[in-house]
């Protein structure tokens, strides 16, 4: 696993926009969904990337965690 960490101001960076990529943190994993198209321009659903979505994956997400699988880890999230 990929030793680098994200706190929130610097996931934030992440989204997506402006030939960035688009990063999402789920229970503590920093997630790279860029070449996923359902995130293209870092959105989805409603949703944006650069942005902590464990809340949003268990209780609205139709297909729940499994869709992680198979994704970069590039990092872990830090809350300070």
């Amino acid at each position: 696993m990929n030793s680098a960490t994200f706190n929130q101001t610097e996931l934030a960076k992440y989204n997506g926009q402006d030939g960035q990529p688009a990063y999402v943190a789920v229970d503590g994993v920093v997630y790279d969904v860029t070449g996923v198209a359902a995130w293209a321009g870092g959105k989805h659903h409603g949703n944006l990337a650069g942005q902590e979505l464990t809340a949003v994956i268990d209780t609205k997400s139709p297909h729940g965690r499994k869709v992680l699988t198979g994704l970069t880890v590039v990092g872990q999230y830090v809350t300070n």
